[in-house]
């Protein structure tokens, strides 16, 4: 649940970022929340390590502040015993992060690039509006009085100026969006083709009945992009070198990228043991309560930090990529070793015998 409320807020502020597709292009709703909800993925496999920490963090004051705990370990169970549940449910999300950085994550991100390439790019796929001057290009500008429920257009009018220095305008009464060997075009009907040649000054004019206007040049298909590396396959970022055409630094940047899937679901362990180092191993006591989730707060922050730093340090040096594993499994060997510890306990000649005060 808390990991669902977080994917939500993070998605609402990320999606508001996109709204100039509906504001400028006229994308439709429903294509916009297909495009928002390809990112839910890789929101999750971020949000789901800390949604969990905090979530034990509540789980074990709770017990704590309601002295559960205190007779629990009365009856014996030590205090592996006591952060079991919360270990095998780290264990859980762990495999969660991998099924998603490993497979959901890298095939909703590309589907999502190659939509969010096409919005921009293909002109077959831009909504014309009416009443409005619609830039397709700086070179291109079209208008249209109104469109039909077939997709048919009323009232065109195409000023492009490709060709510079002389400009061509056409003037329509209808038209289409069509495609012309796998590229978009405009077909116009009825309508006329002027052009003012630069030189001489002079005006042709051409009346047509049906006339084809090009838009080739301004559509790129997802063939033309360069493939970004959280859409790569993880096989591929770790086999990838410089033998393959790719420069050095991106050639880091990749492998890191593949490592970092591999080494971030072992947060949710990491974090998950710190939260039980600080809850479990102070005495239970409401006074020290605040300062200990404070201490795990910051731990965390300062693990998550270290991180990104060496996230960074991995990407322009494939040397530093062994930092990545290092700050994502000490965590988790620190915490294991710390709760199989005894609990400390005061000398019993430091006690004083029973009836020493009365005395």
């Amino acid at each position: 649940m808390v990991s669902i409320a977080l994917a939500f807020i993070v998605w609402l502020t990320q999606s508001l970022q996109f709204l100039q597709f509906v504001i400028s292009k006229g994308l439709d709703i429903g294509t916009w929340l297909k495009l928002t909800t390809l990112l839910l993925p890789w929101f999750l496999s971020v949000i789901l390590p800390m949604s969990l920490f905090f979530v034990v963090l509540f789980v074990y004051n709770k017990l704590s502040l309601d002295r559960e705990l205190v007779v629990v370990q009365s009856a014996g169970i030590s205090l592996l015993g006591v952060a079991f549940p919360a270990l095998l449910s780290a264990v859980m999300v762990t495999f969660v992060g991998y099924s998603l950085t490993l497979f959901a994550v890298p095939e909703t991100f590309r589907s999502f690039k190659e939509l969010q390439w096409s919005i921009r790019n293909d002109v077959s796929q831009i909504l014309l509006r009416e009443g409005a001057f619609n830039q397709l290009a700086k070179e291109l500008m079209v208008y249209i009085r109104a469109q039909g429920q077939n997709g048919e257009l009323h009232g065109i009018l195409v000023h492009d100026t490709r060709n510079a220095p002389d400009n061509v305008t056409f003037m329509a009464e209808r038209g289409m969006i069509i495609s012309t060997n796998g590229k978009p075009a405009i077909l116009l009907t009825n309508g006329s083709r002027q052009e003012l040649e630069q030189e001489s000054r002079e005006l042709s004019v051409l009346y047509f009945d049906s006339y084809s206007l090009d838009f080739g040049s301004l559509s790129r298909t997802t063939e033309d992009r360069f493939a970004d590396n959280r859409e790569r396959n993880t096989l591929e970022l770790l086999n990838i070198s410089e033998e393959d055409g790719i420069s050095a630094i991106n050639v880091s940047r990749m492998k890191a990228e593949a490592h970092q899937r591999i080494a971030s679901p072992l947060t949710s362990i990491g974090y998950t043991a710190m939260a039980l180092v600080f809850l479990l191993r102070g005495t239970f006591d409401r006074r020290g309560q605040a300062g200990r989730i404070i201490a795990a707060i910051l731990t965390v922050v300062i693990l998550q930090a270290a991180g990104l730093g060496a996230n960074n340090l991995a990407s322009q040096s494939t040397s530093f990529i062994f930092l990545l594993y290092l700050i994502a499994i000490m965590p988790i060997i620190a915490g294991l070793v710390v709760l199989n510890m005894p609990r400390w306990q005061v000398p019993q000649q430091l006690v004083p015998p029973l009836g020493a005060g009365a005395a």
